[in-house]
């Protein structure tokens, strides 16, 4: 039964994404809400992440257990855990282009084309994450366009909030002529 339905994405706080989105969640809000977690237990950790195994009631009264993943870095008064980027390549006499990467991911046992993507830092804002991990990705410098608010991008298997902004590259500038990539630590190329 999908009465909840409001969209692909959860936002993350009490900012809907449009009026739309804002009355559809009041009107299919359950009526007396039952939900609630009664235990969350972890079952393991590492540096990264951690399973956790949760008690839960779900709408109908019944008690449920669910797993899931959680990232170990999280910090308190952080808007979310990280940022994902769109970068937009315009350049005369080109048709405008995203930038991808493409980086080889362990749970696919395969290498992704990806958007740039990273984590936020301590004291670091979405917006600043975002061009920073841009840079290192991708050797890009660009400016942001706009920032959404933190989104739940897979909110049955796990917490893991994160920014999506999107950044206009100008490729005509010097600095982007030649871009090169300048991983951080945990860089994947």
């Amino acid at each position: 039964m999908m009465n909840n339905v409001i969209g692909g994405l959860c936002a993350g706080g009490d900012r809907p994404t449009s009026p739309k989105m804002e009355e559809e969640a009041s009107t299919n809000a359950p009526k007396s809400p039952q939900e609630s977690i009664l235990k969350e237990e972890t079952i393991t950790a590492r540096k990264w992440v951690k399973l956790e195994q949760t008690t839960y009631v779900d709408p109908t009264g019944k008690t449920r257990v669910w797993e899931s993943v959680k990232r170990t870095t999280r910090r308190e008064g952080v808007s979310a855990d990280g940022v994902a980027i769109i970068p937009v390549l315009q350049r005369t006499l080109h048709y405008d282009c995203m930038v991808l990467v493409k980086q080889f991911r362990p749970p696919m046992g395969r290498y992704c084309l990806e958007f740039p993507a990273g984590l936020i830092d301590e004291n670091e804002s979405p917006e600043d994450a975002a061009l920073r991990e841009l840079e290192e990705e991708t050797g890009y410098k660009g400016d942001i366009l706009e920032c959404s608010p933190a989104l739940c991008l897979d909110p049955g298997l796990t917490n893991c909030t994160s920014h999506i902004a999107t950044v206009v590259i100008n490729g005509d500038l010097p600095v982007n002529l030649k871009p090169k990539q300048k991983p951080a630590e945990g860089g994947m190329w």
